[in-house]
C-alpha cells in the first residue's frame, strides 16, 4: 500500500513537470508587448483627438440592452455552482 502512494505522488509530480515549459514560453509575453506599443508610439497620451464610434448615450443604452439580455446571473464557479 505504501509503494502504491509513493507511485501515485511521482505520477501526480511528474504530470507537473509537463506543464511548465508551456508555462515559461509565455511567461512576460503581456507586459512585453505592452512594452513595445508604448515604444512603438511614444506620444500617443498626448492625442487629444477623440476616439471615432458611439456617442456616451447610444454607449450607454447598448450596454444596458446587453446586461438585461444576458438575464440571470451565472453561477459561480468557485462555489460548484451552489446558490
Amino acid at each position: 500500500m505504501r509503494y502504491l502512494l509513493i507511485l501515485l505522488a511521482a505520477g501526480t509530480l511528474s504530470s507537473c513537470v509537463q506543464t511548465t515549459p508551456q508555462w515559461d514560453s509565455r511567461f512576460g509575453l503581456d507586459t512585453r508587448m505592452t512594452l513595445a506599443q508604448q515604444v512603438a508610439n511614444p506620444a500617443a497620451g498626448r492625442n487629444t483627438d477623440p476616439v471615432a464610434g458611439m456617442d456616451g448615450r447610444s454607449a450607454r443604452a447598448a450596454y444596458e440592452r446587453y446586461q438585461k439580455a444576458s438575464g440571470e446571473q451565472q453561477p459561480s464557479v468557485m462555489n460548484g455552482g451552489l446558490k
